[in-house]
């Protein structure tokens, strides 16, 4: 229970900056001189490292082990927060989120796999909720500094200071790690026996997978980055109040997935992921209409919501599909594709904003809540245990 606690911790460092960019850009992009739509490109970058660190940390916990992967992984984010609150020129962030999200990626696919191994679904939703305490957290420490002249860098100042401190508790806890049983991923008798990324693909149901971690990841990342920007520009909503309002939607997710563990043993992982599903629905459609603001700020409470389940049930819910022999590279795949979603589509929709206004963006939203909808329900199909 002393190593979970640990990985719930590493969780929130996760969290952390996975939201200020978005709560903070509005601001942020008038003193580096740089244009809106430019956040997208900083995300782009990010994504990437996330992708490229997703591939390779099976190799790095390998000849690491996992706990000395996560901690310095973790510190590589601190480091590329703390050059973010130093920046003067917005290039600069171009080259601070290549660490930013190779150490955010790593932990994520590392933890990810662990949990998945090791503990039960209540766990996994939990430490999903986990980074939504810090993804939460970011926002509204961000929120609190955006008042002040300049005060987004004493925000990722502070971000930071609280990323260095997780580290020392990391590398602390790697006696830890050497305790628990070995995972599947550190052990040599069992690489052989691993499912390759061309076989797991032709398995049935995988591509439907990773259409879903696609979408899904769209929305979410999309939501944190862009939600601020679309309720300064399309609501006239001060820019103080609106990254409280992104705090308030990833608070959504928080307390979701922490309902969500709740529930775990008494609701299927199924109902809970449609569940989830048709909730951002109805929050996309509130933050699309033309209501009243404080309508539109609820809507994204319910995104948040929404999005509870999805993520973590989905990933607790390969070995059932696919079988525990392929579960390990699905997951892989599955968190590769996530990232791409996340690389891809939140640029995109800052190129469609610069073109169409930010009106566009809660239909976006809506239209890959539908495609969710859409193989979530095909998924349910492959709830049995597949041969490799």
């Amino acid at each position: 229970m002393l190593l979970l606690f640990i990985i719930y911790i590493a969780f929130i460092s996760l969290g952390l900056p996975d939201a200020v960019l978005g709560s903070s850009w509005p601001v942020m992009r008038n003193d580096l001189d740089a244009s809106l739509e430019f956040a997208g490109v900083i995300s782009l970058l990010i994504s990437a490292g996330t992708v490229i660190s997703s591939l390779y940390v099976t190799k790095a916990i390998h000849y690491f082990g996992i706990g000395k992967v996560v901690a310095i992984s973790v510190l590589l984010t601190a480091i590329a927060l703390l050059g973010f609150s130093l920046s003067n020129v917005a290039l600069a962030l171009v080259f601070l989120a290549i660490p930013l999200g190779l150490g955010a990626g790593a932990v994520d696919a590392a933890l990810n796999n662990f949990v998945a191994l090791h503990y039960r679904a209540k766990h996994m939703n939990y430490l999903h909720s986990f980074w939504g305490v810090g993804a939460t957290a970011g926002p509204l420490l961000m929120a609190n500094y955006l008042a002040l002249e300049q005060g987004w860098r004493d925000g990722y100042m502070t971000i930071a200071i609280i990323q260095f401190l997780l580290v020392i508790v990391l590398f602390a806890s790697l006696p830890l790690w050497k305790k628990f049983a070995v995972t599947s991923l550190e052990s040599n008798d069992t690489r052989g026996a691993l499912v390759s990324n061309a076989t797991a693909l032709k398995i049935k149901g995988v591509p439907l997978q990773m259409a879903v971690f696609f979408c899904y990841c769209s929305i979410e990342m999309s939501t944190g980055l862009w939600a601020a920007s679309y309720l300064t520009t399309q609501r006239d909503v001060l820019a103080a109040d609106a990254a409280f309002w992104v705090a308030m939607y990833y608070l959504g997710i928080t307390a979701g997935r922490f309902a969500c563990g709740v529930m775990a043993d008494k609701i299927t992982e199924e109902t809970l992921i449609r569940s989830g599903v048709v909730i951002i629905l109805f929050g996309c459609i509130l933050l699309a209409l033309p209501l009243a603001d404080e309508l539109a700020k609820t809507g994204l409470i319910f995104i948040g919501l929404g999005c509870a389940p999805i993520f973590p049930n989905t990933l607790q819910m390969t070995p059932k599909r696919f079988g525990s022999a392929a579960s390990q590279t699905i997951i892989g795949l599955s968190m590769a594709t996530a990232y791409i979603g996340i690389m891809v589509v939140p640029p995109i929709l800052g190129a469609t904003a610069k073109v169409f206004t930010f009106a566009s963006f809660p239909m976006i939203l809506l239209l890959l809540a539908v495609i969710i909808l859409l193989t979530t329900e095909k998924l349910r199909r492959y709830n049995h245990y597949s041969s490799c």
